[in-house]
């Protein structure tokens, strides 16, 4: 049984979490995250709902995604048909687990709404193709 959940649609083509990059400031070595990773996260972060309450941090939660990518402009009109009716499915990049990443990264911290991503329990997520590419996230809290 699941009680409090949360909703979030972000418009535009689902992008995955980027590797770490490094940079060598003095002797030291920096790690940063690349300026597209983090604008889609402030993307994910202005799409959660007006006065939706973060979780607490002592329960456990369900992340589900459905990503919608955009279907190739250069397939024929019977492929288009068979993406518009899901019989066909993407595999090809972003890979699952960094969209689960970016995600789970911007819903986490401040301006989120999860206080650590330590507490997803569950995580599902299925990639689809759709004329309006987007991802659809949900929040929810597990209970027994």
């Amino acid at each position: 049984m699941c009680e409090k959940a949360i909703m979030i649609i972000v418009d535009g083509a689902p992008r995955g979490k980027a590797r770490p990059r490094f940079r060598r400031v003095g002797q030291y070595v920096q790690t940063y995250t690349d300026e597209a990773t983090r604008r889609y996260e402030d993307a994910i972060r202005a799409a959660i709902p007006q006065g939706a309450a973060s979780f607490s941090e002592d329960v456990p939660l369900r992340l589900s995604i459905i990503s919608y990518h955009p279907i190739p402009k250069s397939w024929s009109k019977t492929k288009r048909a068979a993406a518009e009716t899901h019989d066909i499915r993407p595999i090809g990049k972003p890979d699952s687990d960094n969209i689960l990443k970016i995600v789970a990264d911007a819903l986490q911290g401040e301006g989120g709404i999860i206080p650590d991503d330590r507490q997803i329990v569950e995580m599902s997520i299925r990639k689809e193709y759709d004329k309006v590419p987007r991802i659809e996230i949900t929040v929810q809290e597990v209970t027994r």
